[in-house]
């Protein structure tokens, strides 16, 4: 029961490694888009980079979307 309230998300984090797997590379994503916005001055390249890991970085949260919505159009299995 407790399982109800949890989000697809959470659920898919636990039990999936291919969500755990996407999740791991949205965060190195994340990490390394945090380093570039720190820096004072961004070169041509950075810019880039920047841009190169803002549609990675989405495109691995499309996935996870999509594993996300495929759980929840699943049919809930009931136990006893």
């Amino acid at each position: 029961m407790a399982s109800m309230a949890r989000s697809p998300r959470d659920i898919l984090l636990e039990t999936d490694a291919e969500y755990q797997r996407l999740a791991e590379q949205h965060s190195k994503y994340q990490a390394e888009l945090n380093r570039i916005s720190t820096a004072t001055y961004l070169s041509s390249e950075d810019l880039l980079e920047e841009i190169r890991l803002k549609k990675l970085k989405l495109h691995i949260k499309d996935e996870m979307e999509l594993l996300a919505a495929r759980l929840r159009s699943t049919p809930p299995k009931h136990t006893q």
